[in-house]
């Protein structure tokens, strides 16, 4: 599993917003189109009005390939970059193990507590 974690910084918060706006049916096609597309999701920041939070998250090495190709992801990427982007730093992620965050109690885990 892959995921992708980081932000996007425009030059205010309007063209933020219309960020957002724009790319809401860019999103919806990637989840609903693209195999492996688990999560996809650029949303405002709640704690600072010019930046965009990315969370992606793909099944595996080969849709994360096949996504950087598509229509949806090259569609994203120009329209973005017509709303005023003046920073961004965006990462991938390998994963090999997912679990709960709470155990059969509720009680929140920083271990991972499963086999």
């Amino acid at each position: 599993m892959i995921i992708i974690a980081g932000t996007i910084d425009f030059d205010s918060a309007r063209n933020r917003d219309r960020a957002v706006e724009l790319g809401r049916p860019l999103q919806q096609a990637t989840r609903e189109e693209e195999p492996g597309c688990l999560a996809y999701c650029f949303a405002p920041d709640p704690c600072i009005d010019s930046r965009i939070q990315v969370y992606e998250l793909w099944a595996d090495e080969p849709s994360l390939a096949a996504h950087f190709e598509h229509d949806n992801y090259l569609n994203m990427r120009d329209t973005l970059g017509r709303c005023g982007i003046v920073d961004a730093d965006n990462n991938k992620y390998r994963c090999d193990l997912a679990e709960p965050v709470y155990d059969d109690t509720r009680t929140p885990r920083a271990d991972f507590f499963t086999a």
